[in-house]
């Protein structure tokens, strides 16, 4: 073994940048002893990454006679310490290990190591003299189960600790026998950065000088039976574009411009305001686009349009390209095959400033089975509940969340802010709730087990739904979360301190999808128009229910791909019956109480399904392939169905209340003719009349509330314009005081063949 020694700076000499001075060095080659050696157990766990505290072996620390220094630096030929006034060099102790005791009285401030290797040496901040970076509060917070702002405390975070520039990493494996951070930074091989484990919190934490943005990483765990296991880091904010599946260290620096839409965006209810959402898939929408290349065409596109949102399935990292996106792997990452998080951030900030709102798909119901993400994370059933009938989703190949952990139910709320807090999520689409609320979904008798009480419910899902929507408007006011829920599930949109009859709280969601208005009016409208008169009630049943919950009528991407077909292919007869139905369901759909939900390519009529590969067939727009009344003329009439929407307050500000809808013609199953008035708050009503069968139907009387009242147009699907027939009631009607149904009055119309004729009083 070579002799070590300490050697004085030469006068003058420059010292290590940013040292202050340190007690006065020895003088004298042998004042330099080895220090006493590992014992083998410590040893191998150092060496194995399985030990829980490696600070308290590396770096420097007081032993009798002085202060004993060790490093762990595979591959180098030496290292010795430095400081103002100091270079002293430690004892090779083989496998990377090198150690010394220097008889000072206490640590050199700001000491370093110069390590040297077959090519060079480097001088680097040694990261075992670091004090832990994660605070008390947090650690208190993290253990709760009560960290509302998770992100800030595990992950990577680029700061200056202790007067150095580097990175906290952290992470929460409870399980492990030892937690190391690798990267391109240390050539993917972590032996010599293993980290500390912080208490019983179960996390993890190491500072390392000198490593910055962009850097590359990923955890090497040591799991309970000695195996290692490289993972992505859970609370990751940026990846490597898939298949790539490193983590990057990110800070932002996305400087936002839409403090005026953030001020306002609360201003009026949800369920009070217009809202017509635009949903899309970013990929493919116009394929090949970045985040800051969708920013230049998405909002003009959106708002010429005039929908008040749109909704982008799932943003977050996930690993095939080819699909939605609900199976996700990177919860707090915007996916990087668009471009970086404030890349995404340039997205929403532009579509604010176009007066356009943001809702995101969130996958809280379950996550896959990728062997470098969450799955077993730490060697053992993590994430995912500990009882496999309860940990396997049936119909996905997935994992279902733990919900009743603590720790994974802080995972999930914390990241439900992270999305609106961070980057001014206007609100959240929750996917699949019907499968987190029953323990029965999708499971025969004997592979589910019932809860406390003996019932089907998920107790934990329910507790979790309810901390997360109570968390999450109570810290981004103005926002709305929306459950897809596909049951009768009680209160899915009721407060949560209100108890309904079944003895649950309300979820506290702002709003749910109507599944079932979708399904029964989309099984009407496929129908040829002779055998529309037997499902009649399929168009109107909704309306027994409509107050129960706060509604999103959606025809959404479900609903016109993987073989259901698109909307307009959905119609019976030839291509003009198809697209007349199309116009006409869209204007019913309009009036009808809810808000409204359209996927791309719907808006224009698009026949083929959706493909990831080319996304919409923008080209059926291109004036050289159809005539104006084929599909632009389609998209005409969405455009003039939301200005005309966004103007009528009779379409939206009741929407939730029975007060907003009276029938006047739900019966006429012979006629397939649907026609209720809507009300405003001030009771200014709109009349909505739909016929779905293919011939003109002239004086067709219908009741109104008032006589002497002039009714006048304001939409009509059948309008040249748009492609149809041009039947129209060009004149404005006057109300005679002749009841009808019901009504003190009634007006005469002509109801044009497979159209929706809204009317407003003049």
């Amino acid at each position: 073994m070579p002799a070590s020694r300490a050697v004085p700076a030469a006068p003058g000499a420059s010292a290590a940048p940013g040292a202050p001075d340190a007690p006065d060095a020895p003088d004298a080659p042998d004042a330099v002893r080895p220090a006493d050696p590992l014992d083998d157990a410590t040893r191998g766990r150092l060496l194995h990454g399985a030990h829980h505290d490696p600070h308290g072996v590396l770096g420097a620390h007081p032993v009798p006679g002085g202060i004993a220094f060790r490093a762990l630096r595979p591959y180098a030929r030496s290292v010795a310490v430095t400081a103002r006034g100091l270079r002293a060099e430690l004892y090779d102790e083989g496998d990377g290990l090198f150690a010394a005791v220097l008889p000072l009285s206490e640590v050199p401030a700001g000491y370093r190591l110069a390590v040297a290797y077959e090519d060079a040496e480097l001088e680097v901040d040694d990261p075992y003299r670091f004090l832990p970076a994660l605070g008390e509060l947090d650690l208190h917070l993290i253990g709760e189960g009560r960290h509302e702002e998770l992100w800030r405390a595990l992950g990577a975070r680029p700061m200056t600790h202790e007067g150095v520039a580097g990175t906290r990493f952290t992470v929460w494996a409870p399980n492990a026998r030892g937690v190391r951070v690798v990267g391109d930074f240390n050539y993917w091989d972590g032996t010599g950065y293993p980290m500390r484990s912080l208490g019983g919190t179960g996390v993890w934490e190491l500072f390392l000088p000198g490593v910055g943005e962009g850097a590359l990483y990923k955890f090497q765990l040591t799991r309970p039976d000695g195996s290692h296991t490289m993972r992505a880091d859970p609370m990751a904010r940026r990846t490597e574009v898939p298949p790539a599946n490193a983590s990057i260290v990110h800070a932002s620096h996305h400087l936002w411009r839409d403090s005026a839409w953030m001020e306002g965006r609360g201003a009026r209810p949800v369920h009070q305001a217009p809202f017509s959402v635009y949903e899309l898939h970013l990929p493919s929408w116009r394929p090949g686009l970045t985040y800051r290349q969708l920013a230049e065409q998405l909002p003009a596109y959106v708002k010429d349009l005039g929908f008040t949102h749109v909704e982008l399935m799932p943003v977050a990292e996930h690993p095939f390209g080819g699909s939605w996106g609900y199976q996700v792997t990177g919860f707090y990452a915007p996916t990087a095959r668009l471009g970086t998080p404030d890349d995404f951030k340039y997205l929403v900030d532009a579509l604010h400033r176009a007066g356009i709102g943001v809702l995101m798909d969130w996958v809280p119901a379950h996550f896959p089975r990728d062997d470098w993400a969450l799955a077993e994370f730490d060697g053992r059933p993590l994430y995912e509940h500990q009882d496999p009938l309860r940990a396997a989703h049936p119909d996905w190949g997935t994992l279902e969340f733990d919900y009743g952990r603590k720790e994974v139910r802080n995972f999930l709320v914390a990241n439900a802010v992270y999305w609106c807090q961070e980057f001014h999520i206007d609100g959240l689409r929750v996917d699949a709730v019907a499968s987190m609320l029953y323990l029965d979904y999708s499971r025969e008798p004997g592979q589910w087990t019932p809860n406390e009480h003996g019932g089907r419910e998920n107790l934990d899902a329910v507790a979790f739904l309810q901390e997360m929507n109570a968390t999450v408007y109570r810290r981004c006011p103005g926002i709305v979360t929306i459950a897809e829920e596909s049951t009768a599930w009680d209160g899915v949109t009721r407060a949560t301190h209100h108890v309904g009859p079944g003895g649950f709280g309300g979820l506290g969601f702002g709003l749910k999808w109507n599944m079932g208005w979708m399904h029964d009016s989309l099984e009407y409208v496929s129908k040829e128009p002779v055998h529309r008169k037997y499902h009649h009630g399929e168009m109107t049943f909704a309306m027994v229910y409509a107050y129960s919950e706060n509604y999103v009528l959606p025809i959404s991407h479900d609903e016109v791909v993987h073989g259901k077909r698109s909307l307009v292919s959905k119609m019976p007869g030839d291509w003009w019956q198809q697209r007349a139905d199309h116009r006409a369901f869209l204007g019913f759909m309009w009036a009808h109480p809810g808000k409204q939900l359209l996927f791309m390519g719907q808006e224009f009529a698009q026949g083929a399904e959706w493909a990831e590969g080319h996304g919409p067939d923008w080209w059926l727009l291109d004036p050289s392939y159809s005539a104006e009344a084929d599909h632009r003329g389609v998209r005409d009439l969405v455009r003039d169905l939301n200005a005309r929407y966004r103007a009528a307050p009779a379409l939206w500000e009741c929407d939730t209340v029975p007060e907003g809808f009276r029938w006047v013609e739900g019966h006429a199953h012979e006629d397939n003719v649907f026609a209720f008035l809507r009300f405003a708050a001030d009771g200014s009503p709109l009349l909505s009349v739909s016929n779905f069968s293919p011939v003109v139907r002239h004086g067709y009387r219908l009741g109104v509330p008032a006589a002497d009242t002039v009714w006048e147009e304001c939409l009509n699907t059948d309008a040249l314009r748009y492609g149809g027939s041009g039947v129209t009631n060009e004149d404005p009607v006057k109300s005679s005081p002749v009841r009808h149904q019901g009504h003190p009055a009634s007006v005469t119309l002509t109801l044009p063949p497979l159209a929706t004729v809204w009317l407003r009083p003049v």
